[in-house]
């Protein structure tokens, strides 16, 4: 392995970074010690911040970076990178996070849980669960990951009243999981996917009969266990979503189908334009004018929050290039099965679509390669919040559930299980 001062120092720093998320709780700790308000509690308010780890590090590795080779080279090397996945993530979080796309999705579930519940004799919160943590990231196939992980868990926050340590850190492991997997139906939605089904020449059929029809089976079954395991705790802590529905109409006003239509309008222009920055930002902005218009049917505009994921991500990928001198020669050494496993467990400390990128830089892997890196990777995409980059906007979105904050170490643990749902469809089937 071959390496430059700079490429060491990025690597240090994101080791660094990556040690720093799982502290996040203690740092918050240490916050309580100094009086409210103060300069020292604020500062380490910041550093407790998970949103705010990755550009923390990213900002002082920049400055270094001018230190050590020049101004003209650490800009050429900003403007080398590719920001458009944290700005999509912060466009279609504001947009999914709307009054009438919220109420949308609702609606839509609600339809098909009622169904199951009539055929069924299902208890309906039960119901609404199951349907929620399967449709919702399925449908990530299609509305792209970011937009599922949103919906999704601003469904689930609805309906969770009161939360246990243990239930809610089983309920965001699967979550986190069922969306990594759960757009690995078509070749447009899953970043880690998307990455490299151009250059691989993996088309729609492709990724449906080797991945999609075996990651479905996995949501399936690890929505299936958790609510057989929690069945008694989700009862009793949860409520049904025509209950949430009851409870807002009666303190919000009733959304005329237009609205909702011009929004379900805008998220499919995001959506459609996804990988095309200039494209989506254009319709973003005419959104926001949009939502100010139509003011009375929307809730606050969730800016702040989808900034701070944008702003984890962007970290992330200020980091990505100075891992290809160790990561790359890494993957091409592996045999199949080894590269199956090392990709789930990289995953856990390294972005998994930008895992699967640098896997597409070693040239010569077999196809059997290539499916096991990409397999691996979304197999393991729950396993911490920097494993997929959807996870931030699920943290962001659940995290007040957590007393103290979501600690990385519990997630993981609680994560194993249906990880290993994940590894077990994805490879032996």
């Amino acid at each position: 392995m071959t390496y430059t001062t700079v490429e060491l120092l990025g690597t240090i720093f994101f080791g660094l970074a990556v040690i720093h998320t799982f502290m996040v709780g203690r740092i918050l700790q240490w916050a309580y010690h100094f009086p409210k308000d103060s300069l020292w509690n604020n500062v380490l308010h910041l550093l407790g911040e998970i949103e705010a780890v990755f550009a923390i590090w990213a900002a002082l590795f920049m400055t270094l970076y001018i230190f050590i080779d020049g101004w003209n080279s650490a800009i050429a090397y900003q403007n080398s990178l590719n920001f458009v996945e944290p700005f999509f993530i912060f466009a279609i979080m504001v947009v999914c996070s709307t009054r009438p796309i919220l109420s949308a999705a609702r609606q839509g579930i609600l339809f098909i849980s009622t169904a199951i519940q009539k055929i069924f004799r299902t208890p309906a919160v039960l119901t609404d669960l199951f349907v929620v943590l399967i449709v919702g990231p399925l449908s990530g196939s299609f509305i792209t990951e970011p937009a599922a992980m949103t919906v999704t868990a601003f469904m689930l926050n609805s309906m969770l009243q009161k939360e246990t340590n243990k239930l809610i850190y089983a309920l965001i492991a699967v979550l986190f999981v069922n969306v990594s997997i759960g757009g690995a139906l078509t070749p447009f939605a899953a970043p880690p996917i998307l990455m490299v089904a151009n250059k691989w020449n993996w088309d729609f059929t492709f990724v449906l009969t080797q991945f999609g029809w075996k990651s479905a089976i996995a949501v399936m079954i690890n929505t299936v266990a958790l609510i057989l395991i929690f069945r008694r705790e989700f009862s009793q802590n949860c409520i049904t979503l025509k209950e949430v529905e009851k409870r807002l109409a009666g303190s919000q006003a009733e959304i005329p189908w237009a609205v909702t239509l011009i929004h379900l309008v805008f998220l499919a222009g995001i959506v459609i334009t996804g990988h095309h920055q200039n494209a989506f930002l254009g319709i973003f902005l005419l959104f926001l004018g949009v939502a100010t218009v139509t003011l009375r049917y929307q809730d606050t505009l969730r800016l702040k929050e989808s900034l701070l994921v944008s702003m984890f991500l962007g970290g992330i990928i200020q980091f990505g290039a100075f891992q290809k001198w160790w990561l790359a020669p890494l993957l091409g050494s592996m045999g199949d099965l080894l590269l199956f496993k090392g990709a789930v467990g990289l995953t856990a400390i390294t972005d998994n679509a930008a895992l699967t990128y640098l896997g597409s830089q070693v040239e010569g892997l077999s196809d059997s390669s290539k499916y096991a890196l990409v397999a691996g990777a979304i197999a393991g995409g729950g396993l911490t919040i920097i494993a997929n980059a959807p996870n931030a906007a699920g943290y962001s979105i659940l995290s007040h559930k957590f007393p103290g904050g979501i600690k990385p170490l519990n997630l993981l643990i609680a994560a194993l299980a249906p990880t290993a749902v994940a590894i077990f469809c994805l490879w032996v089937l």
